[in-house]
């Protein structure tokens, strides 16, 4: 039996998606501010401290749970949508920027998933949304993500976003896998997370990859993004702000003024 509210889904489009979650009379689902996208009649929608997941603690409390959201780039408050009506209804939830939304099923990742901050787009009642430290200096200092991490904890579904192509993989127990750090979106609680520096003075300097890798070490599961945010806007900022430079100054020439960049 599922402590959190138990919720169906389903995930539409390709590289703007959209969750449309289904909910039965009295059921809730709670997302991020500027997440929500459309709802049937009959749902009532109320702005919440925090995640809603204990919804019986003192004001304190709640201020307290909402100030851990701040701390993972999270908003003070989140927005719940529950079923007031007769029969299902529907609620839909839509990705902030291109990539791919990944349902999460905590219930069969044994209770917990550590994020990357900004992730989270929405999730059934009951969900806790938290802060994972990072208790390794080198990590924290060079992991891409910081000392501070997210953390969904529950049986509930959860949804989270990342940009670009969004794959999972299985890591078997000893097995060590190697990413670029802003590429990990997230990682199952047995995963054992660190840092490795590239090393080589050609790497380091000419390499264009960063200084470290973020290392996974199984037994688990890891979700992986082609595409971070950051890695996204960097690039539009290069070309709104830089002069472009083609292959060849007469041909790139040439080309801009014939795509109407002129010279």
């Amino acid at each position: 039996m599922r402590r959190n509210h138990e919720i169906d889904y389903r995930i539409v489009g390709e590289e703007m998606q959209y969750v449309e979650i289904e909910l039965d009379p009295s059921e809730t689902a709670v997302g991020e501010p500027g997440a929500f996208m459309m709802m049937d009649d009959g749902i009532q929608m109320q702005t919440i401290f925090g995640d809603g997941s204990q919804q019986q603690q003192g004001l304190l409390g709640k201020l307290m749970s909402a100030g851990k959201r701040m701390l993972v780039g999270e908003n003070l408050f989140m927005t719940a949508f529950t079923n007031v009506g007769v029969g299902k209804k529907r609620v839909s939830f839509a990705s902030p920027y291109p990539g791919k939304i990944i349902p999460l099923d905590l219930q069969q990742l044994g209770g917990k998933i550590v994020a990357q901050k900004d992730a989270f787009l929405c999730a059934a009642k009951g969900v806790s949304v938290g802060i994972e430290f990072q208790r390794k200096l080198g990590t924290g200092l060079f992991g891409g993500e910081g000392f501070i991490m997210e953390k969904l904890e529950g049986d509930g579904m959860a949804f989270v976003h990342a940009g670009g192509h969004v794959f999972e993989r299985v890591l078997q127990p000893g097995e060590l896998l190697k990413i670029d750090t802003g590429c990990l979106v997230a990682y199952t609680q047995n995963i054992s997370y660190d840092i490795q520096f590239v090393g080589g003075i050609r790497n380091t300097i000419f390499g264009g990859e960063g200084l470290f890798f973020a290392t996974l070490r199984g037994p688990g599961s890891v979700w992986i993004q082609t595409l971070p945010i950051s890695r996204l806007a960097g690039r539009i900022l290069t070309y709104g702000t830089v002069s472009r430079k083609e292959e060849g100054s007469i041909l790139g020439g040439i080309g801009n003024m014939l795509d109407g960049d002129g010279w």
